[in-house]
């Protein structure tokens, strides 16, 4: 069973950026990151502690906040170890 992975908000920002997210926005640690794909816009904010490892919850939270936006491929890749 695959593991989830330890993540800091900046590896999950930079991951992001890789597929196509860019920073839009940020109000103090909290990153707001959009993409625009077929004229629709996917936004997810993200959590950016100072380099610290994110919960696991946050790190669950996120996978759901991206889900509609991201195969189930690509976010096994971004958020679960092999």
């Amino acid at each position: 069973m695959p593991k989830l992975r330890r993540l800091s908000g900046k590896d999950i920002v930079k991951e992001l950026q890789k597929l196509g997210f860019e920073i839009y926005s940020q109000t103090g640690s909290h990153c707001k990151m959009r993409r625009i794909i077929d004229g629709k816009d996917q936004s997810v904010i993200v959590a950016v502690h100072a380099n610290k490892t994110l919960k696991p919850g946050t790190i669950k939270g996120l996978y759901h906040d991206l889900s509609p936006f991201l195969s189930k491929d690509q976010l096994n890749n971004l958020f679960y170890t092999d």
